[in-house]
């Protein structure tokens, strides 16, 4: 009986690795009863070869469909979270960032434990797929006189409904070759990014910008801070779907327009989806389309004009405040041309944490604030800030309170365990929904109500989102798209950008122009000073 049952868990195994489908949804017992056309040339070649040459090919064939079923599953995680496939060149790099990322969602402890438990599981794929295709191989040639008449029925089986068009559901034929194509996919995939890093190498420094006098960069905005505000998860769904964002934006437009400030909003298409932010932030920064890591690490080995590095080279003091960093980020100093990043260990916070966030926003804000905007005298300040309470998985969620009351924000630790914890938000798809836009509604809040806690009446504002979440809010089809608005006392500065033809105030409509992110940067240069090269 034993015998039996490991035969089936073999059978099982390569199986799942030649006919499982690409979609989660479409992942059942169901979708598995289907005739793949590679199991029958891997039988047939069992059944020809002998001795030692077998043994090879029981080898090779063991390990390539471990990995076959590795890429699969991490397509099914990438297709869920991301909307696209798994990359085998870049995506190996987003490892960290995933741990770090579960550590925060989960807890270091459990955090630990799975990320273990899934090395164990591939450690066992590619150790038991051989011996699972070796098993098979016995079976076939111990029972040959059986085993070539059942492969040549089941070839019959996938000609016929191969001509049928038989499928067990919509794109997903009885007569299957998803192995092969999947196979032809990693191939084809991994060509195209060898070609396209000799591509984008000569797209880097093909920049007009780079020549431009410091004088001449950024005139118009001379004398005035600058703050550029990414809003984690803040996509278009969060405008056109969520009545708490709707309700924050309304109320913020308002409430500037009594303060004297004037906004313009529009969308900007992200070049990631659901997570990766720093592939938008590079995107805004550099006028390049940045849109795997194999090109965000090569642009930031090379040289290249940031929005930062203009408004440093002009003479601003440039920042970066990243509050989920809790390690030395040198390429900020050394591509971006900050003066200063700072980070968790550097932002002085001494309260709890909040799901992903180790800071609320409000703190985060507060935190720039004291050390950036209110030392008098000093020269003018640009800095990107990058808000992460809106951070998957959203809760638990802080709540405002009374800015003079933050200190270094042990004003929290009265928050914590009252906040709607991760289970409750995560046990259907509404309240995820839902939490979703009370996050993203908390940070738009905390970063509107700054402008009135600021010594600084005349700082110019561009808050912007990085990419739309993930597919469980976004839904299918969500897009890429991204609102960006620019708040201002000043009316010089918006009368710069008037003929972009921005919706007025901070929320754009659907009427609103759509820019792709890369975009932004030689248009804003351009707005603010001379053309490229003075």
């Amino acid at each position: 009986m034993s015998r039996w049952l490991l035969t089936a868990v073999a059978a099982g195994l390569v199986w799942f690795a030649l006919a499982a489908p690409e979609s989660a949804s479409r992942l059942g017992l169901l979708s598995l009863v289907r005739v793949p056309i590679e199991g029958l040339v891997l039988v047939v070649l069992l059944l020809v070869l002998r001795g030692r040459p077998r043994a090879w090919l029981e080898a090779l064939i063991g390990v390539v469909l471990a990995l076959l079923v590795i890429v699969r599953v991490l397509d099914l995680g990438f297709r869920s979270a991301l909307y696209r496939p798994f990359n085998p060149v870049t995506d190996w790099r987003y490892a960290g960032s995933a741990a770090e990322l579960l550590a925060g969602s989960v807890g270091p402890g459990p955090a630990l434990v799975i990320l273990a438990a899934s090395a164990l599981a591939v450690l066992g794929l590619v150790v038991g797929t051989p011996l699972a295709v070796a098993r098979l191989s016995r079976v076939v040639n111990h029972h040959r006189r059986t085993s070539l008449p059942a492969v040549l029925a089941l070839a019959l089986v996938w000609v016929g409904c191969a001509a049928a068009g038989l499928s067990i559901q919509p794109d997903l034929p009885v007569a299957s070759s998803s192995a092969a194509a999947l196979a032809v996919r990693e191939v084809t995939t991994t060509r195209a990014n060898l070609r396209d890093r000799d591509v984008f190498a000569t797209m880097i420094p093909a920049d007009p910008w780079q020549q431009s006098r410091d004088a001449d960069l950024l005139l118009a905005l001379r004398g005035k801070d600058v703050l550029l505000v990414f809003v984690e998860s803040y996509g278009r769904v969060a405008v056109e779907g969520s009545p708490a964002v709707s309700t924050a934006l309304d109320a913020a437009t308002a409430q500037l327009d009594a303060a004297g400030y004037s906004s313009r909003s529009a969308w900007l298409t992200s070049p990631t989806f659901g997570g990766t932010s720093w592939l938008a932030h590079a995107t805004l920064q550099s006028g390049l389309w940045v849109d795997s890591q194999q090109r965000y690490d090569q642009l930031l080995d090379a040289r290249r004009l940031t929005l930062t590095g203009a408004f440093s080279r002009a003479g601003w003091r440039v920042v970066d405040v990243v509050p989920a960093n809790r390690r030395d980020w040198p390429e900020g100093k050394a591509f971006y041309g900050y003066d200063l990043v700072y980070d968790a260990r550097t932002l002085g916070y001494a309260g709890p944490g909040f799901g992903y966030a180790p800071m609320p926003d409000q703190y985060t804000l507060a935190a720039f604030n004291r050390l950036e905007l209110e030392p008098s005298p000093r020269e003018p300040v640009m800095a990107e800030i990058d808000l992460v309470s809106s951070h998957v998985p959203w809760a638990p969620l802080p709540h405002a309170v009374s800015w003079a009351s933050i200190g270094y924000g042990s004003v929290f630790l009265a928050q914590a365990g009252r906040a709607t914890p991760q289970s409750v938000v995560w046990s259907s798809n509404t309240t995820v929904r839902t939490a979703y836009g009370q996050s993203v509604a908390y940070s738009l809040d905390s970063t509107f109500s700054l402008l009135g806690h600021v010594r600084d009446r005349d700082l110019v504002l561009v808050v912007l989102g990085d990419h739309q979440p993930a597919p469980i809010v976004s839904g299918p089809g969500g897009g890429h798209d991204v609102p960006i608005s620019v708040v201002a006392r000043d009316p010089a500065v918006l009368d710069r950008i008037a003929a972009w033809g921005w919706s007025e105030g901070l929320r754009p409509g659907p009427r609103s122009p759509v820019w792709r992110m890369d975009r932004f940067r030689d248009r804003f240069l351009a707005a603010y000073g001379p053309g490229p090269g003075g």
